[in-house]
């Protein structure tokens, strides 16, 4: 059975924690970010994307999908308010992995890639904190594969 399978099957339930950053990071991210209109719900970015920014998910709910490359959906998780959404595809530099929705009437800001990246250098502790966030969604991407 590969990876695929399981989740068609529904044996794993992925942690949608992982992607929840600490709310001192939320907060500086804020200062640096623009609110996106999600009024009637939105996709966020598709998957094989370039990488613009990240999002934040601050209130109300969206979800983050896997697709293959027939166009079926391998796995959709939850996101939770306070997700970090797309942060792997901005520290590698390549495109998005996953396809982000928001559900109508999320709160969602964005923040660019040079503004994300400006901060990054300007602040090794909130550099630690991203990488926390990034080593929790290895672990939950671990644990989902055995």
């Amino acid at each position: 059975m590969n990876i695929a399978d399981t989740f068609d099957r529904g044996l794993v339930q992925p942690d949608s924690s992982a992607f929840v950053a600490d709310p001192d990071l939320i907060r500086v991210l804020i200062a640096r970010s623009v609110p996106v209109d999600c009024a009637r719900g939105r996709v966020l970015f598709n998957q094989d994307e370039a990488a613009a920014g990240i999002y934040i998910l601050l209130k109300g709910a969206g979800r983050l999908m896997m697709k293959s490359r027939d166009g079926r959906t391998i796995f959709a998780i939850r996101a939770m308010p306070g997700s970090l959404l797309g942060l792997p595809a901005l520290i590698s530099s390549q495109p998005y992995s996953l396809t982000a929705e928001a559900n109508p009437g999320a709160d969602v800001r964005f923040i660019s890639r040079d503004d994300f990246m400006g901060l990054m250098q300007s602040d090794p502790l909130l550099s630690l904190k991203m990488l926390q966030v990034l080593a929790a969604e290895v672990r939950t991407a671990r644990k989902a594969m055995h």
